[in-house]
């Protein structure tokens, strides 16, 4: 297409947030929100963006998660940041449970300093950077190794899973839909989630802001079922109003915080 600078700076901003609201971009392009809404239309029309009430995100499919190589660089600075903002709050002489995913294995690498660990893991590149840590004891899950991202899936994970009782679940998840629910792409990965949040006695969700208002095909749990979420940027609408609602804690680690 052929798009004018503006736009293609807009284009380039959503693609690297996933998800944004219109007010956002109009602010992050100093450009008034007619503007916003029009640009964004055109670029929707060429198929480049999907529109959601309040925003616009980058196209994805439902029934595929994007590669993890790819999903290892995107929005990198964001989920460490969530990753710092999970580990201030994680105390020591604890006990965790780490799943599967790009989030969670910054979290992981927040936790090298803390002391007194226990982690159960069905992750083994989230086990691999906390056997790093002397102070840490890391028990991985048995079950199928799915080789694209080392995660441990199957019903025998699901089992393993199931003999234990932790202080804090931390997961992450591939779509927070505007229904309040949390979505996934692979049964058996959500299978071993659902186990996990049954699992813990806290339940924290590390979820950057492309997460919001991207679907996803496989319901994995919904709001209520957690406590607290801890995300890179201000939920766009409704996601403020059905936080509230399900009583779920908002921690939003902002870069002026981070810093």
């Amino acid at each position: 297409m052929n798009s004018n600078p503006r736009q293609l700076k807009l284009l380039n901003t959503v693609r690297a947030r996933g998800s944004i609201t219109v007010e956002q971009l109009a602010e992050m392009l100093d450009v008034t929100l007619q503007t916003v809404r029009r640009d964004v239309q055109r670029l929707a029309d060429e198929g480049l963006l999907t529109r959601f009430h309040g925003g616009v995100r980058v196209p994805s499919s439902t029934t595929e998660n994007i590669g993890y190589q790819q999903r290892e660089t995107l929005h990198a600075e964001g989920k460490a940041r969530i990753a710092r903002a999970v580990a201030a709050r994680v105390p020591n002489d604890c006990s965790l449970i780490l799943n599967i995913g790009t989030t969670t294995e910054a979290i992981a690498k927040a936790l090298l300093q803390h002391t007194g660990l226990r982690v159960i893991t069905n992750n083994l590149n989230v086990a691999t950077i906390l056997s790093d840590n002397p102070n840490c004891e890391v028990i991985v899950a048995g079950g199928s190794v799915r080789l694209r991202d080392r995660a441990i899936v199957g019903e025998a994970t699901v089992d393993f899973i199931r003999q234990f009782k932790v202080d804090i679940a931390l997961i992450g998840v591939s779509s927070i839909e505007a229904d309040g629910t949390l979505r996934d792409f692979d049964l058996r990965e959500v299978k071993v989630a659902q186990t996990i949040i049954a699992q813990a006695r806290e339940v924290w969700l590390a979820a950057d802001a492309s997460k919001f208002n991207r679907p996803a095909m496989i319901e994995l749990a919904k709001l209520s079922q957690i406590d607290c979420l801890f995300t890179d940027a201000e939920p766009p609408p409704p996601f403020p109003e059905l936080l509230e609602r399900a009583q779920v804690r908002c921690e939003i680690a902002s870069p002026s915080r981070s810093g």
